[in-house]
């Protein structure tokens, strides 16, 4: 081939790249500017990261922040391979596998023109494992970090994290939204109402239960980046209100807690909206207060256990489209829960619940109670439809085993505020979602002695032990084994009853591009700064 005609090959070859390029509208497409219109369901406890655990503040507020490392925001599923650079460029780990050493990006500022550096990192990781004061009054992932030993500096741009021992999840904690790092020179009471971050979007406006306003970061390290100018979030509390928003053009994308209904409502009122529902990494548990006298009795939680009907939560809560599952989330909402087949021999999983029901009452009679006294009690729940629902269904179906239910509706503020106290109530009816789809996270958190998110201050030296094995595994199959007979053994005590899972999901319109929802956490994908709008109509 003559020069002359290997150029114009090359060029043609050139020419339809392109072309298939701008079919595809993945590479020249995104557009400058413009506000994303959304809504938080809540007002969020406070706008501090690291002190919350609830999506009301991850959401609105993770934009504001940058990791170390982060999830791939356009990838459905959060998992380890997905792991992208955030303020780390590069990664390694020690021959040992306990040592984790990041190299940071040079010349990133936080939001007061302050320059990012390794001490920041060292400041926040300091503050989770209690060796700092950072001015927080919560710290509900402390747990998390019972492993590392030590962080330390080399420079403004090296960071390492020393472990006790190998932890493979441990990068993938790092990677979640609940995991921003902190600037050293901002105190906890400035980060809970104004936060500072690295970020793509600075907070501009902040209305207690009336909008979140967040602008654009001129001064954003990633260039070109990001594609908005704002983003605003309208605190709307009722759900109806919420979708009527949408429904209306007031809003482009909806609070990601539709049902089938819902989405079906909406559907009907603006046939281009885009829906995306599917299994939710939501699990609806059962939680005791460990103060109380009569929840402590072991004979009353295991009744409690006995008596759920899961399919009729199923079908309630996911219109019969999950599966019953223990404390771990089973597939296709996220990889380490155990099978139907591993379930059916729990105690309150089998089919035929009139049984189960009559072991139960045989349990509430040891217990003192009966046809002729009946136990009163007082659930917790917060004052939302997607938690008073299934709240109102489980009082109906303690009734059978003799207890009378008095539901009592409140503020996630104050179900927070009470669960840390272990005070102001009996039991609650809580909805909670794993952080990250990897068992340390829900184990250590919510089953670890001494944990702070441990609301029901269970301790069991054997699940202990188990659960830091499990930890030190980097066989993933053999990790499965182990943390299904964990999930076992702590199903079998009754000490946090798994309700139900939820099949939910959120609407958008066709001109928001590059939303993309995880099917296997809530908390993760809300970054944005990959988001664009192509001209709203």
């Amino acid at each position: 081939m003559t020069k002359g005609r290997e150029m114009k090959s090359i060029w043609k070859v050139a020419a339809c790249s392109f072309l298939v390029l701008m079919g595809t509208g993945t590479v020249f497409a995104q557009k400058m500017g413009g506000t994303l219109r959304t809504v938080v369901r809540d007002n969020p406890p406070s706008a501090s990261i690291q002190e919350e655990g609830t999506s009301s503040t991850v959401i609105p507020f993770m934009p504001v922040f940058n990791n170390l490392v982060l999830f791939d925001q356009s990838s459905h599923v959060n998992e380890i391979t997905n792991i992208k650079p955030d303020l780390a460029d590069s990664w390694r780990w020690s021959e040992d596998q306990k040592t984790l050493t990041f190299k940071l990006h040079p010349g990133v500022k936080w939001h007061d023109g302050k320059p990012f550096t390794s001490a920041d990192v060292q400041c926040t990781w300091d503050t989770l494992r209690g060796k700092r004061n950072g001015g927080w009054r919560k710290n509900p992932r402390g747990n998390w970090y019972q492993n590392l030993d030590m962080i330390t500096t080399n420079g403004d741009l090296e960071v390492s994290f020393h472990l006790k021992r190998p932890q493979p999840s441990f990068l993938v904690l790092l990677a979640s939204g609940y995991s921003p790092v902190y600037p050293c020179h901002v105190d906890g009471p400035t980060m809970r109402t104004h936060p500072i971050g690295t970020g793509p979007f600075k907070l501009a406006e902040y209305r207690r239960n009336q909008v979140i306003r967040l602008v654009r970061n001129p001064d954003y390290f990633k260039k070109g980046k990001p594609y908005l100018d704002a983003i605003e979030y309208r605190v709307i509390s009722n759900q109806g209100t919420r979708n009527l928003a949408f429904v209306s053009g007031e809003v482009d994308l909806t609070w990601a807690e539709l049902d089938v209904d819902g989405a079906k409502g909406i559907k009907a009122r603006q046939p281009e909206a885009i829906c995306d529902l599917g299994p939710q990494p939501i699990l609806g548990e059962v939680l005791y207060n460990p103060k109380d006298a009569t929840m402590s009795d072991e004979r009353i939680r295991r009744a409690i256990a006995l008596a759920i009907d899961r399919q009729a939560f199923n079908s309630l809560m996911a219109s019969g489209k999950v599966v019953a599952t223990g404390i771990m989330l089973p597939k296709p909402a996220a990889s380490w829960g155990l099978s139907p087949d591993q379930v059916k021999d729990l105690p309150g999983y089998g089919p035929d619940v009139a049984a189960n029901r009559e072991q139960a009452r045989k349990l509430m009679a040891q217990a003192g109670y009966g046809p002729d006294h009946h136990l009163s009690a007082t659930l917790m729940v917060v004052n939302r439809p997607t938690h008073v629902t299934p709240a109102t269904l489980l009082a109906d179906q303690l009734r059978s085993i003799y207890i009378d239910t008095k539901l009592d509706p409140v503020d996630i503020s104050v179900e927070r505020q009470r669960l840390a106290q272990r005070s102001g109530y009996q039991f609650n009816m809580l909805s909670a979602a794993p952080a990250v789809d990897d068992p340390d996270s829900v184990l250590f958190q919510d089953f670890g002695c001494k944990s702070p998110g441990n609301f029901g201050d269970y301790c069991d030296a054997k699940t202990q032990a188990m659960i830091e094995e499990q930890s030190r595994m980097a066989d993933v199959k053999k990790r499965a084994q182990l943390v299904h007979e964990i999930d076992r053994r702590i199903v079998k005590q009754a000490v946090r009853p798994v309700v139900y899972t939820g099949y939910l999901g959120a609407c958008r319109y066709p001109y928001v591009k590059n939303v993309v929802r995880a099917y296997n956490s809530v908390y993760n994908n809300s970054r944005l700064e990959d988001v664009w709008l192509d001209k709203r109509p």
